[in-house]
C-alpha cells in the first residue's frame, strides 16, 4: 500500500458490500433457537451450539495475524469465510440438534472471528487516523446491516411459505459471494505493515492499563446483545409478537446512529458519552422486562437498544484504542474483539439454561443485572476521573 491519503470510493464500497454479505451468516444464528425448537430442542440446546463459537473465536484471534501475514488480510478473511458458508449449510442440513450442530458452531466462530478481527484492521491500514472514525462507522454499519438482515430472511421465508432452513441457504449463498469478493479485493488491498499478533507481554500490558475497562464493557455489552438477540424468537412468541419487529427496530436504529450520530458522539467526552449511552442500554433492557405490551412498545424498546448499544460500542472502541499503552493499540483492539466474542457467544449458553430452568423473565432479570454492572463501571470511571482531577488541583 503506497498511500493512505485517498481511499478509493468504489473499492471501499465493494469492501462494505462484501462485509454485509458475510455478516448475513452470523445474523442467521439468531434463528437457531427457532430452528432447534422445530426439531424438538430447546433454548439450552441452541445456547450450547452458539457458545461453541466462543471457543473457536479464541483460536481465530490468535491465528488471524499469522493468516494475514501469509495471505493478506482480505484473502485471509476469504479463506476463513468459507467456514461461514459451511456453518450455514450445516445448520440447515444437519438433522436434530446434537453434537453435529456444535461442530458447525465451531466453524462459525472461526470464520466470524477472523473476519471480525481483520475487517477493522484493513480499515486502519487503508485510512489515515483522522479519517478512521468515519470509515469504521461505514464498516460497522455494513456489518450490522448483515447481522440484522439475517433473521429477517427467516421472517420472509415464513411469509412466503418456505421452510425456515431457506434463510440459512440464502445466508450461505450470500456468504459465498462475499468470500469471492474478498478474494478479488485481496489483489487491491496490499499492506506494507504486518498485522499485529497477540502476545502474553502485550496482553499483560493492555490488561494492566485503563483500556481493560473498555474491554470488560464490550464483553458485558455483548452479553446484553447476545442474550436478547439469540432468544428474541422465544421472547416474541411468549408475548404474541412478531420477532422481525425487534430486528427491524434494532437494525435501523443501530445503523442510523452509527452512520449519522457516531461521528458527533465520538468527538465529545468519551467517559460521559459511555455513561449516558450504557445507561440508555440499561433502560432498553428494563423496557423489555417490564413495559413491552404490544407492537409499538416492542419496537420502541428495540430502537432504544439499537441506539444505546450501537453508540456505546463506537465510544468504547475509541476508548480502548486511546487508552492502550504505547505500541499496543492493535493488540488492544484484538483483545477488545475477544471480549466481545466472549459476551456475544458465551452468554447465550447461560441464557438458554436460565430460560429452560427458570423462564424468560429470569433471563431478562439476569440481562438487566449485566447491563446495570456495565453502566456502573462507566459511572465509577466518571466519578474516579472527577475525584482524581480534584486531587490534582488541590496539590497544585
Amino acid at each position: 500500500m503506497h498511500s493512505k491519503s485517498a481511499v478509493s470510493t468504489p473499492l471501499f464500497a465493494l469492501f462494505c458490500l462484501a462485509s454485509f454479505l458475510l455478516s448475513l451468516s452470523y445474523g442467521s444464528t439468531f434463528l437457531l433457537s427457532l430452528l432447534i425448537h422445530t426439531r424438538g430442542g430447546n433454548e439450552h440446546d441452541a445456547g450450547s451450539v452458539i457458545s461453541m463459537a466462543m471457543l473457536s473465536t479464541f483460536v481465530a484471534v490468535v491465528v488471524s495475524g499469522h493468516l494475514a501475514d501469509a495471505l493478506g488480510a482480505a484473502r485471509a478473511i476469504a479463506g476463513m469465510g468459507l467456514l461461514l458458508v459451511v456453518a450455514c449449510l450445516g445448520f440447515a442440513l444437519m438433522p436434530g440438534f446434537g453434537q453435529g450442530l456444535m461442530g458447525f458452531g465451531l466453524a462459525l466462530g472461526l470464520g466470524w472471528g477472523v473476519f471480525y478481527t481483520l475487517g477493522p484492521i484493513i480499515v486502519a491500514l487503508l485510512v489515515e487516523p483522522q479519517q478512521r472514525a468515519k470509515y469504521f462507522a461505514l464498516l460497522s454499519g455494513s456489518m450490522m446491516s448483515g447481522i440484522g438482515a439475517g433473521p429477517l430472511l427467516g421472517r420472509a421465508a415464513s411469509a412466503l411459505g418456505l421452510p425456515l432452513t431457506s434463510a440459512f441457504y440464502i445466508a450461505a449463498c450470500a456468504s459465498l459471494v462475499g468470500v469471492v469478493m474478498f478474494w478479488r479485493l485481496g489483489a487491491h488491498l496490499k499492506q506494507d505493515a504486518a498485522v499485529a499478533k497477540i502476545s502474553w507481554r502485550a496482553t499483560r500490558q493492555v490488561l494492566s492499563s485503563k483500556a481493560v475497562f473498555a474491554i470488560i464493557m464490550v464483553g458485558l455489552g455483548g452479553c446484553v446483545f447476545g442474550g436478547l438477540s439469540s432468544f428474541q424468537t422465544s421472547y416474541a412468541a411468549a408475548h404474541s409478537l412478531d420477532y422481525s419487529l425487534f430486528f427491524v427496530g434494532f437494525l435501523s436504529a443501530a445503523i442510523t446512529s452509527r452512520l449519522l450520530i457516531a461521528g458527533l458522539v465520538v468527538k465529545r467526552d468519551a467517559y460521559r458519552s459511555a455513561c449516558v449511552l450504557s445507561g440508555l442500554m440499561l433502560v432498553s433492557v428494563l423496557m423489555f422486562g417490564f413495559t413491552v405490551s404490544g407492537t409499538f412498545s416492542y419496537l420502541l424498546a428495540a430502537i432504544t437498544l439499537g441506539v444505546g448499544y450501537g453508540l456505546t460500542y463506537s465510544v468504547i472502541n475509541g476508548l480502548v484504542a486511546n487508552e492502550a499503552p504505547v505500541g499496543t493499540t492493535s493488540q488492544a483492539l484484538l483483545l477488545f474483539s475477544l471480549g466481545y466474542f466472549v459476551g456475544v457467544f458465551g452468554f447465550p449458553l447461560l441464557a438458554g439454561r436460565i430460560i429452560v430452568e427458570y423462564g424468560l423473565q429470569s433471563l431478562l432479570l439476569s440481562v438487566t443485572a449485566v447491563a446495570l454492572i456495565n453502566w456502573l463501571i462507566s459511572v465509577a470511571r466518571l466519578v474516579w476521573r472527577r475525584v482524581s482531577a480534584h486531587k490534582i488541583l488541590q496539590v497544585s
